[in-house]
């Protein structure tokens, strides 16, 4: 009960943050033009984003690799490209739902197909949480050096937590909560646990942030001009934006809560009505480029099945 008025708590306070932001900044929206060098700097940030969703799918086989199974990478990505836009249905689970049952599919035990999709989003904050943490130290603020002390420190913590004998213990944790929703009587643990430190999938899925923070930057470049300097600022706002919408709940595929956190980070260092815009625009290009990958993805296997 308490779980799902949070979910509706947040989700409300997201959207009236929006409004409002929205409001108060509508004629300088409408005022904004692309021309065609916008347009198709917009049409390259959909091809690289695009380029990160297929990166992430081929991340995944080398975590189920990892955990000594070998797939087809081939098969593997089209099955990720063609459920990710399940993670925009209520739940936010669906997407993870549709990898398993493929993997099982192929013969992937069900223990590791389930640790699989449980690793793929702790890896992907622990690099979110890494890249932010790095593009920060190169953030022109006026912080003082025990705050940069704070950063390093914190880099350190993120690496030793992705550390085999910690990690295993919250995979287990996750497992838990996990079956505990599913069938509240079921009792039984993982039996799969890792016995390497991820190194290639963690470099992997900083590879994914570097590309979906890249069709970031060169939508926002698609509608004001930008300065070397500012793209660690949008690097680092980005990272941290997207890692929210991974982490918040009630928030299917980031909706809402990244688009909140992204305005609120930037709106202080470029004005209002560019933050927003720039903003709606890579969401509709974000969602252009799963839903071309899905269909590629599904168009590929009808003509080579």
């Amino acid at each position: 009960m308490i779980k799902k008025f949070l979910r509706w708590l947040i989700l409300g306070g997201t959207l009236f943050f929006l409004a409002k932001a929205l409001k108060d900044n509508w004629q300088g929206i409408t005022a904004i033009r692309i021309d065609a060098v916008g347009w198709a700097m917009i049409a390259i940030a959909t091809g690289v984003t695009l380029l990160g969703h297929t990166w992430a799918g081929w991340v995944w086989t080398w975590i189920l690799k990892h955990l000594n199974q070998p797939v087809s990478s081939v098969q593997f990505i089209h099955v990720y490209l063609q459920t990710n836009l399940a993670k925009y249905l209520p739940g936010n689970v669906w997407h993870y739902y549709g990898r398993i049952i493929a993997a099982k599919n192929a013969n992937v035990s069900t223990a590791v197909a389930t640790l699989s999709v449980l690793l793929e989003p702790l890896l992907m904050a622990a690099a979110a949480l890494i890249v932010v943490l790095s593009s920060s130290l190169f953030v022109q603020t006026n912080t003082s050096l025990s705050v940069h002390i704070g950063q390093i420190l914190g880099l350190i913590i993120v690496l030793c937590v992705l550390h085999p004998r910690f990690l295993n213990l919250l995979i287990r944790l996750m497992y838990r909560l996990k079956t505990k929703k599913s069938d509240p009587t079921n009792t039984s643990d993982v039996s799969f646990t890792m016995e390497h430190y991820p190194l290639l999938p963690l470099l992997g899925e900083m590879g994914f942030l570097g590309l979906r923070g890249t069709g970031f930057i060169l939508t926002f470049y698609a509608l004001s001009y930008l300065n070397l300097s500012q793209i660690p600022l949008l690097f680092t706002a980005f990272s941290f934006a997207w890692l929210l919408g991974l982490v918040v709940p009630g928030a299917p595929g980031g909706l809402g809560v990244f688009e909140a956190t992204a305005i609120a980070l930037l709106q202080n260092y470029f004005p209002a009505a560019v933050v927003i815009s720039a903003i709606a625009v890579y969401r509709l290009v974000s969602i252009l480029a799963e839903i071309t990958g899905a269909g590629f993805a599904w168009l590929d296997e009808r003509l080579f099945e």
